[in-house]
């Protein structure tokens, strides 16, 4: 895979960012797109929040067995977010806040400033949402997740 562009975001460091981009909504960024890519975004302003697929570009290695934020527990890593993964792909879901050439404005970053972008997928709710979703192991977890910031484990 190749980089479509490069997301620039406030976070110079893993140490206190964002562990999820809903826990970030005042989470600033921009993304530098390729201009070559620039007409694949056509049509792209009228949505409200994108879903961004990008590299963990500073994570190192990855265990089967992680003990992930909000839970002291080893879980599989699959059964996780952890950003250290064999393929170190990431996903979020930000706000679109505008686009002028090829620079797209977002919120609700929750990567590290310089992270490489490989694409980009309009948000929409009514494929995107799944009704009587279960979360497993994070069921009685989840409300702990506001402000909610990396506390070193995975690097930082």
């Amino acid at each position: 895979m190749t980089p479509i562009g490069i997301i620039h975001t406030d976070f110079k460091s893993k140490k206190g960012m964002p562990i999820q981009a809903k826990t970030s909504p005042d989470g600033k960024g921009r993304i530098e797109l390729l201009d070559r890519y620039v007409d694949g975004i056509s049509d792209l302003e009228g949505f409200s929040h994108i879903i961004l697929l990008y590299v963990f570009h500073l994570s190192e290695g990855y265990r089967l067995k992680v003990k992930p934020f909000l839970d002291d527990e080893k879980r599989g890593l699959f059964a996780t977010r952890a950003p250290n993964r064999p393929n170190n792909i990431g996903l979020s879901v930000v706000k679109l806040e505008g686009i002028r050439g090829n620079i797209i404005s977002i919120s609700g970053t929750d990567m590290l400033d310089g992270t490489p972008l490989l694409d980009i997928k309009p948000y929409v709710p009514q494929m995107d949402n799944r009704e009587n979703a279960r979360i497993g192991w994070l069921e009685h977890k989840i409300h702990m997740m506001e402000n909610t910031c990396n506390d070193g484990r995975f690097g930082g």
